[in-house]
């Protein structure tokens, strides 16, 4: 057995210490059907505080609405379980039509409580009211903690401003050698990184009530969207039919932006570089065969698409960064 795979989460220790703490209460409270709130329990704990909050809403409306339907079947036909069938038949539709369909287990369990009373008295109501106040309010109680991802966040965003550098490391490379080795793993390690540092991130926003987004999201959001105009001046570059000087003064300035690719928002400084890559490029000679004007045309809507690259960056709002990287992009 490997032992290595076992593991214990925070969310697996704060499902078992919830759901124990809630039927504790519930027998405390000497509620009928009192094991019932460890199922409500496990049934509200979520990744996020956020998707906690939502679940809770729609079990409680869920029960309201299963409640309902056990007074008008119930009570108006028969305890039976033919006609606890046909109100499932009825009661998962309505539930998917009102898009509370994430409440049924629990409101299942609510029926059964009431099918098995074979009565629909007050004091069964209240019975099972309290049970879902222990159950889902314990379950908000318990997500409150959420272990802080904020180191994990930073790591993605270095590693992956290192796989930029990379990137374009090897990109100044081929336009000043006109060959490469470079077997472009970056390229697919930039994107899981992105893919992965977008999804933790979110995961923060919905940890947070009152919080829409974040840095970190806006912060991957913008390398990704940096990321598609990488994949598509990579085949103008590669496709170069011969390597001309202005290949050289275009490697320059990508081999500068590789060794300066950071989180804070200077990439006006940047931009003015590349107006005056734009500017010695005017006034290079201009190309004298075919060949020669392809390679230029080339590079020419390559710089354009760096400029959008860096523009992406300029709107981004940027990480505070020490004195000594405030020249970087």
């Amino acid at each position: 057995m490997d032992f290595r795979r076992f593991r214990i989460g925070y969310r697996t220790l704060k499902t078992a210490v919830g759901a124990s703490l809630a039927m504790l209460i519930a027998m405390f409270l000497e509620l009928d059907y009192y094991s019932s709130a460890f199922i409500l329990t496990v049934l509200c704990i979520q990744p996020t505080k956020r998707k906690s909050v939502r679940a809770v809403y729609a079990r409680i409306i869920a029960s309201i609405i299963g409640v309902g339907f056990a007074f008008i079947f119930f009570e108006g036909i028969a305890y039976h379980p033919l006609v606890f069938g046909l109100i499932l038949i009825l009661f998962i539709p309505t539930l998917v039509s009102l898009r509370f369909q994430d409440g049924f287990v629990s409101s299942v369990v609510i029926l059964l409580h009431l099918f098995d009373a074979k009565e629909l008295s007050w004091s069964l109501l209240w019975n099972e009211a309290q049970l879902m106040a222990v159950g889902f309010g314990i379950a908000l109680l318990v997500n409150t903690y959420m272990p802080s991802i904020e180191k994990d966040l930073k790591k993605y965003r270095l590693d992956l401003e290192s796989l930029y550098s990379k990137i374009f490391h090897e990109i100044a490379m081929y336009l000043r050698n006109g060959d490469s080795d470079w077997d472009g793993k970056e390229l697919v390690e930039a994107a899981e990184v992105i893919e992965k540092g977008k999804a933790l991130a979110y995961q923060d926003v919905e940890n947070h009530l009152n919080r829409r987004q974040n840095l970190y999201y806006l912060y991957f959001d913008m390398r990704e969207q940096q990321f598609e105009i990488i994949e598509r001046v990579l085949p103008k570059i590669t496709a170069l039919p011969v390597t001309i000087s202005h290949s050289h003064l275009v490697g320059e300035f990508i081999e500068d932006l590789s060794n300066h690719v950071h989180s804070g928002n200077t990439a006006n400084t940047f931009i003015s570089k590349l107006d005056e890559v734009k500017e010695e490029f005017s006034k290079m000679p201009l190309p004298k065969d075919h060949e020669n004007f392809l390679a230029m045309a080339a590079l020419y809507q390559f710089i354009e698409e760096m400029e959008h690259y860096l523009q992406i960056k300029r709107d981004f709002v940027g990480f505070k960064v020490k004195k000594k990287t405030a020249a970087k992009d």
